[in-house]
């Protein structure tokens, strides 16, 4: 049985909206969300833009406090705003963002971007860094050459190549990867995926990877969760997620994955039209978050927010339909 390296359960965060009027309004980014990440594993977190998948992500790695519920990594509480979290907890879990033009510091070359982790957690003495940082820079296949560059001179997946070098550079147990190749040219990510997929295997990294393309997750996830206005709608195994996925929502998403043979289309979860759009997180619909477009909505639907169902392998979802 894999190890829980990461456990989340009944995760809130809710931000106050402030101003006259608004005092006791809130927009609930994460609104009592439940998983678990074991070590080695990939578990992809889907959702539309405002799902609170990236709340998710920045309040695991400390960037935001929690309103309630509890973080656990590696069985000790990290619930808690990173200031306050253990210097040794925090090199541990790593993060790479979305846009590497804005993550890196355009004032500092590759050498010192890679250094300053090494310094910060004194991964080593320092007259190994540049044996370090040459190290690193191997591990992602960027030319040595680049130490004495600038973010500014280099290409969006060399940049994007340097933000993984550096959280590698603590020696993590987790990276969380928020969007990773979202900004980079379609003939740039697959070389990236394939990066993160051998150091994965090579490090036994466990990775919380999101992102809003559910076609990437079918061949880089072992499991699949799909948020939708803060809560997870559906989790499973990623071979049980796309051929038998159970909440509407998800169908719906899937559904709507383009595809390029009949063949594949034959494989898809029939059309699902949803109804209207997104409600604000700030006025969630009562019951269940997702009837007020569901095409198959019940009057329990408006009424009771369904609790999580599980399935015989691992899969869970939280939907009326699947308690009938």
């Amino acid at each position: 049985m894999q190890e829980d390296i990461l456990k989340i359960n009944g995760l809130k965060k809710y931000f106050p909206i402030g101003g006259k009027g608004n005092e006791n309004k809130f927009v609930k980014a994460i609104d009592g969300i439940d998983f678990t990440l074991c070590r080695g594993e990939t578990l992809g977190l889907v959702g539309e833009s405002g799902s609170g998948k990236s709340t998710t992500a920045y309040t695991v790695i400390g960037m935001y406090g929690i309103t309630e519920g509890f973080i656990s990594f590696k069985e000790k509480d990290i619930g808690v705003d990173i200031e306050k979290r253990p210097l040794n907890m925090k090199k541990e879990i790593q993060m790479v963002f979305q846009d590497p033009g804005t993550s890196l510091n355009p004032q500092h070359t590759v050498y010192k971007i890679l250094e300053l982790p090494l310094k910060i957690h004194k991964i080593c003495p320092p007259k190994d860094y540049p044996k370090e940082v040459a190290r690193l820079m191997d591990m992602v296949e960027l030319p040595h050459e680049y130490m004495h560059t600038y973010p500014g001179m280099l290409g969006g997946g060399e940049k994007q190549m340097v933000a993984i070098a550096r959280a590698l550079a603590t020696r993590p147990s987790m990276i969380v990867l928020d969007e990773p190749t979202s900004a980079l040219d379609v003939s740039v990510q697959a070389k990236i995926i394939n990066m993160l997929l051998r150091l994965q295997k090579e490090m036994n990294l466990s990775y919380l990877f999101i992102t809003h393309d559910l076609s990437l997750m079918r061949n880089v996830a072992d499991r699949v969760a799909i948020m939708y206005l803060g809560k997870i709608a559906e989790i499973a195994p990623t071979e049980s997620f796309f051929q038998n996925p159970k909440h509407p929502y998800t169908q719906m998403l899937l559904s709507s994955i383009p595809v390029v043979s009949e063949e594949e289309e034959e494989y898809k979860p029939k059309r699902i039209h949803s109804q209207g759009e997104i409600p604000s997180p700030v006025n969630v619909p009562k019951g269940c978050s997702f009837n007020t477009r569901c095409p198959f909505v019940m009057e329990v639907c408006k009424e009771d927010d369904p609790r999580m169902l599980n399935f015989e392998g691992n899969h869970s979802v939280r939907c009326h339909l699947c308690s009938k």
